[in-house]
Parts: structure tokens; C-alpha cells; sequence
């Protein structure tokens, strides 16, 4: 695991937290939001029942928060419709990981939530 232990109450502090505070216990079957953590990339998940099979669930990947360990910043991208990851202009980086989470819960260009 890329993360310590401090490192990873932070994400769960920060990340966790948008997760939460953008998924609805009362639409919970039906939209919510969770994070992944995989090496040094912190993904945030759209989390629904696939819309021609309610019974199954898909999970579409919505920003991508990766930790730059040689120059200890946060860098943040949002994935197109093609797939590829593109970093998000207004907030491409920082130091603070809850910056990078004030960006994404913004959306001032709306790539991350419709």
C-alpha cells in the first residue's frame, strides 16, 4: 500500500467525507458516491443500478486524486466520455488534499457531477 496510516485518515477524512455529504440515504439505492484507493490514485465512484438492469449495479469512475510522493502535491483529473483522464483546469493541483476536495464538491465547470 502506497498510503500510511496517516495518510489514510486523511483520505477517509477529506475524500470520505464528499463521498458522504454527496450521497443521499434516501436515494441510496439508487446514487451514491465511494472511493477507491488503488497505489497512489484516490478514485471517486458514481455508485447506480445500470439503467437497462436495475439489478445491477455499475460504478463510473468520476475524479481521480493522485498523490505525487517526489514533489508531495495532490494532483486532480476528471474522466471524459472517451475514458481518458484530463487534469481539471481550474484546480489542477495543491499541496492539501481538502482543497482538492472543495474543488471536486464545487464543480465550478461540471465535470464531476450532472
Amino acid at each position: 500500500m502506497a498510503f500510511n496510516e496517516t495518510g489514510l485518515q486523511k483520505i477517509q477524512k477529506e475524500v470520505g467525507a464528499l463521498c458522504r455529504k454527496k450521497s443521499s440515504e434516501a436515494l441510496d439505492d439508487q446514487l451514491r458516491f465511494d472511493y477507491k484507493i488503488e497505489k497512489y490514485d484516490v478514485i471517486i465512484y458514481e455508485i447506480r443500478p445500470r439503467w437497462d438492469n436495475p439489478s445491477e449495479i455499475t460504478e463510473m469512475p468520476i475524479a481521480k486524486l493522485t498523490f505525487v510522493l517526489s514533489r508531495n502535491i495532490w494532483k486532480l483529473s476528471w474522466q471524459r466520455a472517451n475514458g481518458k483522464w484530463v487534469r481539471y483546469k481550474p484546480k489542477e493541483s495543491s499541496k492539501d488534499l481538502s482543497d482538492l476536495t472543495r474543488a471536486i464538491e464545487s464543480d465550478a465547470q461540471g465535470c464531476f457531477f450532472e
